[in-house]
């Protein structure tokens, strides 16, 4: 069975408030909905292991996000996450990085994840992720010493979504700032419209909206492997 390693932040809060944040429910669940109807496992890590903070797990109308928090493997998954510490990189055959603000603060900057990532995707592995995802990206390095995104095209969630969403002078930084700077390419399509790019093993989403259509791309990319 393929299996897809899922890193998620132990960080509770959105920057330095207080308020409660984590990984955004609905980016995990969709995706997760989809590589279990392909037959795919997964499991989930971060920096410290153990019970992770969630948000988002109320989202009106979303009726994969409600069955899928119900879910007793995804409960127990994320109520006992591995630490980085406990993983063998080669186990996995690819990596999703779901988004929420949380992992702006830890994964964002988490060189023993990075260095796993690497390591995958020098051996063939494919990376994916969505929204805010794609920060923890910015800090993988290749043995050449070229930034993982360095030729790549590259989106997530924009400045506009940011404003939209009324987060903008409460993140720890702006994301796509970030991306575009260290990046080939940034790209993005209007605020909360499905956009999935993918290139040379690598799957970006821009926002929520765009979290099933990774998982989709993600679960195909695995069944060609």
């Amino acid at each position: 069975m393929k299996k897809v390693l899922i890193p998620v932040t132990n960080h509770a809060t959105l920057g330095d408030t207080d308020q409660a944040n984590g990984t955004y429910a609905p980016e995990l669940t969709h995706v997760v909905h989809v590589l279990k109807a392909q037959g795919i496992g997964y499991e989930l890590a971060s920096i410290q292991g153990g019970q992770v903070p969630l948000y988002g797990t109320d989202a009106e109308g979303d009726e994969v996000n409600s069955q899928m928090l119900e879910d007793a493997e995804l409960q127990a998954k994320i109520a006992n996450t591995l630490s980085v510490s406990e993983l063998n990189i080669s186990d996995y055959d690819a990596i999703f990085y779901p988004g929420g603000f949380g992992l702006l603060s830890d994964l964002a900057t988490d060189e023993q994840f990075a260095t796993l990532a690497a390591t995958h995707y020098e051996a063939g592995g494919v990376i994916a992720a969505v929204c805010h995802g794609p920060a923890a990206l910015l800090p993988i390095t290749l043995s050449n010493g070229d930034p993982l995104i360095g030729d790549k095209s590259v989106t997530c969630f924009t400045r506009e979504e940011e404003i939209d969403f009324g987060t903008i002078s409460s993140i720890p930084f702006l994301l796509e700032e970030a991306i575009a700077r260290k990046a080939a390419q940034y790209r993005k399509v209007q605020p909360w419209q499905e956009f999935v790019i993918e290139d040379a093993g690598l799957i970006t989403g821009q926002n929520p909206a765009s979290a099933h259509a990774v998982g989709v791309a993600l679960a195909q990319h695995l069944k060609t492997q």
